[in-house]
């Protein structure tokens, strides 16, 4: 699938042209990559019906652009793009992903002391050589160093929605070449981890070779690791790393159990095994037969013979605990709430209503009401919230007054055309002080109004809790969005005191997100858990720039799920009437 690739090339390419000062070309790829990354259809597969026409009806690509993508598919390459990489220092991409680095201070780095890398510029901080360019002070250089820590970290790992676009077609695939008896994947991806290390897959079959050939010659393998009988590694072209283990089909549920982990969880349930006098292993849940030595009279044991293990439930059944869903696998006190049938009925996407927070053409999303709205009716929702950024976000385009005006007759408009309910929000800046980014006119006539913290980042403990502990105390805010503001491998979370935030959440009333963007999933679970122990309540949004962005919810539902959530606690759950006598009560 050339999306990603073609969606990073132009990423790449955006990144150079900001270096050279080129104007408007950068955020026209830009704009570009995101819409091919929220594609759910196959480039090429749209070239392959429409050709060069149908990619130019994709929002952002125009003729030029979708001249390049029929170059991409048909060569693999873009020769214009080739000569513009050669114009730039090669590290000038991997630089750009370092959080407070823009294309001005990079070039600084690049014409005063030749930094052209992450590493050149980790080795020029570590000696402090930043420190005779204008901007670049002490406290500069230790913020870059625990941006490329940040940065460091998160290319070890892959983001979730990457780890499991590659499963799926793995899956895919091999149901359709090799047709195993069961296919799942397990591991980390299974269990909704944040980021994922390597990608476990599962298959039960009788013809075990048949299915390892299938996999070490799918399309997408750059190199074989290992091949064997039953198991196979291999890496993908996008560089990560798959494991695939194949299985008699009478041990699949325990060893999908035993893969999906997590391994700190397996200890744990391999211990109550023995104590029950079971011996639980990826092969099954065994019990021990005894008898008798013939002439001696001594009980010895027998050959061990299987429990039956149909399922992931009745092992966990024959072991008189409560089937945990693999979210909560982590070893926090999952299996003592099983033992004690105490385990929460965990949130489930079925169970969501609608998404409260959205944003489109109006600030920097890529998509219009019209298509939102199809979007959210197509997935079942009742309703959905349009929330574009407040006027100080000048990264995301944000809406003057006037444009928030505008915008609202428009969805009206929308609204009826499409018999559907949709909500006027905003995600309104928490400027320094805690006040938020309209005035109280506009706040007013919003139907939800989220908060959001945009800017400041690293602002003292004491100083951001009472920003955000302030805002909290405006009566026209509803949801705290993306509360510790992290981005996964760019960005820290900041230093607010979470504890006191979320008391005073609960204080005000106000709700707490949990926000499905791959790179945010903020909240994670530790400080869900925490916010439940103080009887917050949550909405599971997806801060979706497209239509395709909406289907981000189920990570936003992972985590949340993670953090043992159940759905009497999400407020997108309830019916748009019940929704909105608890948003103005």
């Amino acid at each position: 699938m050339p999306n990603r690739d073609i969606a990073e090339l132009l990423h790449r390419i955006a990144d150079i042209f900001d270096y050279q000062n080129v104007q408007w070309k950068p955020q026209a790829y830009r704009k570009a990559a995101r819409q091919i990354e929220s594609l759910s259809q196959d480039l090429s597969d749209i070239y392959k019906e429409k050709g060069e026409k149908g990619l130019e009806e994709i929002p952002g690509i125009g003729r030029a652009i979708a001249g390049h993508i029929v170059e991409f598919i048909k060569t693999g390459r873009v020769k214009h793009f080739e000569d513009v990489i050669k114009s730039a220092p090669k590290g000038i991409h991997e630089m750009r992903s370092i959080m407070g680095l823009g294309p001005k201070k990079i070039r600084q780095l690049v014409e005063k002391i030749n930094v052209k890398s992450v590493a050149g510029l980790k080795a020029a901080a570590k000696k402090h050589k930043l420190h005779g360019i204008t901007g670049f002070g002490e406290k500069t250089e230790q913020n870059l160093l625990q941006s490329i820590a940040q940065y460091e970290h998160g290319q070890e790992r892959m983001q979730i929605d990457a780890a499991m676009a590659a499963a799926d077609a793995i899956l895919a695939y091999l149901r359709q070449h090799a047709a195993p008896d069961k296919l799942d994947y397990a591991g980390s991806l299974r269990r909704m981890k944040e980021t994922i290390g390597d990608i476990d897959i599962l298959a039960a079959a009788k013809d075990s070779k048949r299915v390892i050939k299938a996999f070490t010659l799918m399309p997408d393998v750059k190199r074989v690791l290992s091949e064997g009988p039953t198991r196979a590694s291999v890496v993908l072209d996008q560089g990560c790393n798959v494991d695939l283990r194949v299985v008699d089909p009478k041990s699949y549920a325990a060893a999908l159990l035993y893969f999906t982990g997590s391994k700190d969880h397996n200890i744990e349930l391999r211990q109550l095994a023995i104590k029950k006098g079971y011996k639980l292993s990826e092969y099954g849940l065994f019990g021990k037969k005894t008898g008798k030595q013939a002439g001696t009279g001594k009980q010895v044991s027998k050959q061990a013979r299987r429990i039956d293990g149909t399922s992931e439930e009745a092992i966990y059944q024959k072991l008189d605990l409560q089937y945990i869903p693999p979210e909560m696998r982590e070893r926090q006190g999952e299996i003592q709430l099983a033992q004690q049938k105490k385990i929460p009925s965990l949130v489930e996407l079925k169970d969501i209503k609608g998404d409260l927070q959205m944003h489109t053409v109006y600030s920097d999303g890529n998509s219009s009401f019209t298509d939102m709205a199809r979007k959210a009716k197509s997935l079942g929702y009742e309703y959905i919230a349009l929330t574009d950024h407040s006027q100080s976000q000048r990264a995301g385009n944000g809406m003057s007054i006037s444009d928030i005006k505008k915008q609202w007759k428009e969805i009206d408009a929308v609204a009826r055309k499409e018999k559907f309910t949709i909500l006027k929000g905003s995600e309104v800046d928490i400027l320094s002080d805690g006040s938020l980014d309209y005035p109280e006119s506009i706040l007013r006539q919003l139907d939800i109004v989220l908060g959001s913290i945009h800017s400041g980042f690293k602002m003292p403990e004491q100083a951001m809790t009472k920003r955000i502990c302030t805002a909290l105390d405006n009566k026209y805010l509803h949801i705290l969005a993306h509360p510790t503001a992290r981005r996964i491998g760019k960005r820290a979370p900041h230093n607010a005191n979470m504890a006191k935030v979320f008391a005073a959440a609960v204080e005000n009333g106000k709700i707490l997100e949990i926000n499905g963007q791959p790179e945010r999933l903020d909240l994670k679970e530790d400080l869900i858990r925490l916010a439940k122990q103080h009887k917050a309540r949550f909405v599971i949004s997806t801060d979706a720039h497209s239509p395709e962005g909406l289907d981000f919810m189920k990570f936003g539902i992972g985590m949340a799920r993670r953090g043992w959530v159940e759905k009497e606690e999400v407020i997108n759950t309830l019916p748009l009437g019940q929704l909105k006598k608890m948003l103005h009560r």
